[in-house]
Order: structure tokens, then C-alpha cells, then sequence
């Protein structure tokens, strides 16, 4: 015989007493072969709720599928409940039971997870259901369990628990079970406006453009709908605001997930993504020098072929730089060490005034300022090429401004071994006939065309025609101080016409002129500085280009590398604060990703093989972002270790505006150590 439980209508306003239910006591044992569950209920709100835009659990199911659950929530033996109104605010719910199965062992028994049952379409469902499903026959302590899981369920969910005590969660809105209880708020992304709630008039916002609409749901938030398309939001359709990375690309769609997260589908490939398709279409990976075999045993050779600390030489080299006079108190430092050896010990810079402690990140910021002052032209030692005003090459008038040059010049050999021996970077980058020349390789008429595009296009002329009706001599012209010199390109040169017999020759003597013969002496003494600190003959295993990546790094930052090359502490690649880093330093331009890379490495430049080659105090060390400090606190830097402390801040906008505080402002607040 059928039995029937009733259900009692909870009155809404004692709806959040219900929520903490005491210990009930324990119910009486169901009827011998009965399959029958108490269908206690739970608090259910039924004004509009935005769907969830993510597919449903794969362990989920709904009421109408009729395979079993799998893997983790089979359906209940029980069919479908009629209902019947015995009184205007009560419901009374029948179970008919189904025939009964052959007894099984307690022990036994697989764990049985009720679905949830989908209400007939023409009866409209209770108001307010109870938190918590007892099932019969529970003992005290199961039932104090499930009262406790059932404690903060979002609204429309229930906890239940089956005869093994397990307890699961049913989703009334959504006619689905699961093991994970559901967070306490379920985010939403579009309210749906056709749900059994009667949104609650408002008054209309004047403001909104014509076929809009302003209502309110039942706990009073704020939606609206466009009758034009039939579509609903939660954003005022006047304060949209336009996304600062531009439109989706064709065919690509962004989505969100009940818990916020955010996730890309690619139309195209039917795929989907985590990564933002604009930012990965507008930063691809920049080339970079390939870490090929032959490179790496180069380079694995030459480090093995370093001289090493001598045993009774000092463990550190300490420098005292003041860094108003970096470049006077470097000059002072790295001249007067003796012996040469210490040279080969490691480098302890203290910046005068500074607590700041040296385990590797206070060196490299020392190379990275003294780059700034060593090279600037305003000194007279370097100038830049004709080509740009952003690589450098020595002046040929050096001697002029200042008599003391040859030294300086050794000295700037100096800074380059030491930079290459200690694995340190200089925020520099030279015309390719410099390298060759400290490889003692050829200058050829290629290295001219990137350095002098009008001069090259003269040669080229000149190579390709008859020179005679140009007049040319083997002379050259330069000037001084707005007064044009001419000087001989061999002896007696001004006197010899170029002709078509001779004109490699005066090719071959214009280019070594042009790139060795007039600073041959600073080269020499730059050359000369590199052999203080380790042979130069082993520098020669490597090609020029070779050279300039040991010294410079890569001039452009690869973000993915920079990513991929990431650790972190205390967050995840999927916070929403982590997102929103790499947002900010995908819409950076190059000039603040250098400047963020100083801020957090003390250089600006990457290895030549990228992140996976930055250095720490002790050897390579990956950049590092750690959780750290107050929302309202400022982002500080470890150079010493490539780390960041980023607080967890709260929006996107707070992050990079406190990120552009700390990167500009490194000098004067306690946020570097």
C-alpha cells in the first residue's frame, strides 16, 4: 500500500529559521519491503536566475535522462511523483513505490543517490522546500551530518545523504546531484526573464535607449531587458564600456563559467581555450637565437675554459658605488683592483646609503645603470650610427673630448669581461662591425648597410658602374666640429683616381677606414680590458651575433617565454589576479616591459635563450610572482631572486595602476631589495 508524506509550505518569512534546523530526532523505520525516502524539502527562491554558461558536470544528470548516473550519482528506484492540493498552502507529495527488490545485505548495498524529481509541467512548484534530506532510519549522528553539509547551501540546492551515509547535493533549478557541495553564491552572467518569479516594477531610468527596459528580481538587484533581441543583462546598457584589447576575432566567442572564470570557444575548430585569442594573435613569440647543439657545446666550452678563483683569493669583490657618481666611483672601483684574480670572485656592490643586501640582484642593476652612463655620447667615448639613434659605436673623436680616453676605454673592456664572466647583461647594444672587430673578424659591405644606409648605397654604386666619371680619390671625408677634413685612404691617396681597375681596392680601404682604422686605439684598449678579466682568444669559439647576445640579451621580450618560465607562490595560473598580470603586461608597450623586467630582475634585458636563463643569486633562477601583502599596498621586488610580491588585488585597473606606481617610482620608496 502506498504511503504519503506531506510536505508543509514554509512561510517565507521564517524562511532563515528553517535554514538552521536542530537535531531532529530519529524517525520511524519504514514498512518491511517499503522503498519509500522522506522527500523532506529545501528553501527554493524561484525568481529569475541567470543560467550557467558551462555544460553541466559530466557526473551530473537530469530527472528526464533514463540511463543510470555515472559514475557517481545513479538514480533512485522511484518513479515519478503525483501530485495533488488538499489545501490552498499545503501540497501533498505521493511516492508510489516500485516493486520490491530482492533484499540485499546492508553491508552490501550500493551507495544509491536520489535524482532530483522534475515537477509536472502544469503545477507549479512549493514555494519554500527545507535544507536538508533525511533519509529514514538515520541515526542521530547521521543526521547531525547532513544538517551540517546542508549548512550555507545556496538557494535551490538541498543536501541528502544515501544508506551508507554519504552525502550528496541536488540542484532543484537545474534537476541535477552532485558529491561537491556548491558554493554559497553561484555566479551568473545574464538573468533569465522567463522564470516562474514576477520581476518587481520599477521605475523606468529615463536615460535608457529606446526598446530597453529596468526591472528588479526578487531580492531587489537591478536587470534589464532589450526587446529588441529578446536578451536580458545585468549592465546598464549605456555604461558598457569598450574592451581595451578590441573585438574578438571572426568567429570566436568568450564565455564565463558559474564560477566566474572565463573561457574562449573557437568557432573555427569547434575548440575551446583559456588563453584570450587576442593576446596571443597580438604577442606572438618573437624570434629569438635558437639554443642549437652547436651553441650550447660552444658555450658550455668556453665556460669550462674560465679561469677560476684562485684558493686564497677573497669569496667576494666588494664595489661602494654612490649612485649619483655610478659611473666616477665604477671608473675608481674596477682600476684600482689588485690583483687582476679578484676579478674572478664574486661581485658584492653596495649602493651608498642603501640597506639593500647583494646576492646577485643589486650587480645586475649596477650593470643595468652603469650601461646608461659608460655609453651615454654625452661623454665624448661612444657615439651613435648613422643608421639610428639607438646603437652605438665608439667615436672617433673620443680624444678630443676627453685626453684621458685609452683608459676609459680600458676600463669599458673591463665592465664587457666582467659581464660576461659573472653572466650579467648591459643595457646596450653595439653596430655588428664591433663585435667582429673584438673577434679580430673581416668588416665586409654587408655589416656597412646597416650601419650607414647612404654610404652603402654610394659603394654599391660605385661597385656596380664605372667610377671614372665621379672623380672620386682614394680619400674620405669626416667631420669635425662642422669643419670638413679630408684624410688619405693610403699614402698618397688624395693624388690616385678610383677606376674600374681599382675600385675594390678603394672599396676594401673605405670600409676598414671607415669601421677599424679610425678608432683602432680605443679598440685596442677595450680589447686589452676584456683580456684582464679571461683570455680574449677564448671569446673566438663564438660568430658576432653570438657576441651580442652574450652582452645584450634580446632586445625584444618574448611574453609567452615569460609565462611559460613563470613560477608561483601562493596563486595559481588561473587567479583572477594572475589574468589580470599578464593582461597588463600584454597591453604594455615594450618601453614598460623593459622597465617592469628591470624593476623585478634589476635588468631589462632577457639571456639570449630566454627566461629559462635568468639568473639569481646562485645560478639560473625563474621569475617568480608571489602572493604578498594588503589589497591596498604596492607590488615590491626581490632582484636578488626575480620575484615580485603582488598582493591579490580587486580589480583589474587597481593592479595596473599600483604596478605603474612601483615600476616608475622604484627609487624612492623601500620597494626594491
Amino acid at each position: 500500500m502506498a504511503r504519503h508524506t506531506s510536505i508543509d509550505v514554509i512561510d517565507e518569512n521564517t524562511a532563515e529559521e528553517e535554514e538552521e534546523i536542530p537535531v531532529v530526532e530519529t524517525p520511524p523505520q519504514p514498512e518491511e519491503g517499503s522503498n519509500l525516502h522522506t522527500l523532506d524539502s529545501i528553501s527554493l527562491d524561484t525568481h529569475p536566475h541567470p543560467p550557467s554558461p558551462s555544460p553541466s558536470h559530466p557526473s551530473l544528470a537530469t530527472a528526464a535522462d533514463s540511463t543510470p548516473l555515472q559514475p557517481s550519482a545513479p538514480p533512485l528506484n522511484l518513479t515519478p511523483p503525483t501530485v495533488r492540493q488538499t489545501a490552498p498552502q499545503t501540497t501533498l507529495l505521493t511516492v508510489v513505490p516500485q516493486a520490491t527488490p530482492t533484499p540485499v545485505p546492508q553491508a552490501t548495498r550500493p551507495a544509491v543517490v536520489p535524482r532530483a524529481t522534475p515537477t509536472p509541467a502544469h503545477l507549479a512548484m512549493p514555494t519554500t522546500f527545507k535544507l536538508a534530506r533525511v533519509p529514514m532510519g538515520a541515526s542521530p549522528h547521521h543526521s547531525l551530518a547532513i544538517q551540517r553539509a546542508a549548512h550555507g547551501l545556496p538557494q535551490g540546492w538541498q543536501a541528502g545523504m544515501t544508506s551508507d551515509g554519504r552525502v550528496y547535493y541536488i540542484n532543484h533549478i537545474h534537476k541535477t546531484t552532485t558529491w561537491e557541495k556548491p558554493r554559497l553564491q553561484e555566479r551568473h552572467i545574464v538573468p533569465v526573464a522567463t522564470r516562474t518569479a514576477q520581476p518587481v516594477a520599477v521605475e523606468q531610468d529615463s536615460s535608457l535607449p529606446e526598446g530597453w527596459e529596468e526591472r528588479r528580481t526578487g531580492e531587489g538587484r537591478v536587470y534589464y531587458v532589450d526587446h529588441n533581441t529578446q536578451t536580458t543583462s545585468w549592465d546598464h546598457p549605456n555604461s558598457k564600456k569598450e574592451d581595451l584589447l578590441g573585438p574578438m576575432p571572426a568567429r570566436w566567442e568568450m564565455k564565463q563559467m558559474a564560477d566566474g572564470r572565463l573561457f574562449f570557444v573557437d568557432h573555427n575548430t569547434n575548440s575551446t581555450q583559456w588563453e584570450d585569442p587576442r593576446l596571443t594573435a597580438k604577442n606572438k613569440p618573437t624570434e629569438k637565437m635558437k639554443y642549437s647543439r652547436d651553441y650550447k657545446q660552444k658555450y658550455s666550452n668556453f665556460r669550462f675554459g674560465l679561469p677560476k678563483t684562485k684558493p686564497r683569493a677573497p669569496n667576494i669583490l666588494e664595489l661602494p658605488i654612490r649612485r649619483e657618481h655610478v659611473f666616477e666611483d665604477s671608473f675608481r672601483a674596477v682600476t684600482n683592483v689588485r690583483p687582476l684574480t679578484n676579478f674572478h670572485s664574486r661581485l658584492y656592490v653596495r649602493f651608498a646609503g642603501e640597506s639593500g643586501l647583494d646576492y646577485g640582484g643589486l650587480a645586475r642593476e649596477w650593470f643595468f645603470l652603469l650601461s646608461h652612463e659608460m655609453f651615454s655620447p654625452y661623454y665624448g667615448l661612444f657615439e651613435y650610427a648613422a643608421s639610428d639613434d639607438y646603437t652605438l659605436q665608439i667615436s672617433p673623436e673620443s680624444g678630443i673630448y676627453n685626453e684621458h680616453h685609452i683608459d676609459y676605454f680600458k676600463f669599458v673592456g673591463r665592465m664587457l669581461g666582467l659581464a660576461i664572466y659573472h653572466q650579467h647583461l648591459l643595457d646596450a647594444f653595439f653596430i655588428r662591425p664591433f663585435y667582429k672587430m673584438i673577434l679580430d673578424k673581416p668588416v665586409t659591405l654587408d655589416d656597412m648597410q646597416s650601419v650607414d644606409e647612404e654610404l652603402y648605397n654610394s659603394v654599391q654604386y660605385v661597385l656596380e658602374n664605372d667610377p671614372e666619371p665621379l672623380c672620386l680619390t682614394f680619400s674620405a671625408n669626416k667631420t669635425v666640429f662642422g669643419e670638413v677634413i679630408e684624410e688619405e685612404l693610403k699614402e698618397g691617396g688624395a693624388e690616385i683616381a678610383v677606376t674600374e681597375s681599382n675600385k675594390r681596392e678603394y672599396i676594401t680601404l673605405l670600409i676598414k677606414w671607415r669601421f677599424t682604422d679610425r678608432v683602432q686605439k680605443q679598440m685596442d684598449a677595450i680589447k686589452q680590458g676584456i683580456s684582464d678579466i679571461f683570455p680574449l682568444r677564448l671569446l673566438k669559439v663564438f660568430d658576432a651575433r653570438e657576441v651580442e647576445y652574450l652582452l645584450g640579451g634580446l632586445a625584444s621580450i618574448d611574453v609567452e617565454d615569460w609565462k611559460k618560465n613563470t613560477e608561483l607562490v601562493g596563486y595559481t595560473q588561473y587567479d583572477q589576479v594572475i589574468v589580470w598580470f599578464w593582461k597588463a603586461v600584454e597591453n604594455y608597450d615594450a618601453e614598460m616591459r623593459a622597465r617592469l623586467l628591470q624593476f623585478v630582475t634589476g635588468t631589462s634585458k632577457v639571456p639570449m635563450n630566454g627566461f629559462a636563463e635568468l639568473q639569481g643569486s646562485n645560478g639560473p633562477r625563474k621569475f617568480c610572482i608571489k602572493r604578498y601583502g594588503s589589497p591596498n599596498s604596492l607590488p615590491r621586488s626581490h632582484t636578488c631572486f626575480n620575484r615580485i610580491d603582488l598582493p591579490p588585488y580587486d580589480s583589474y585597473h587597481k593592479l595596473k595602476e599600483k604596478l605603474k606606481v612601483a615600476v616608475e617610482n622604484a627609487d624612492v620608496f623601500e620597494g626594491v631589495d
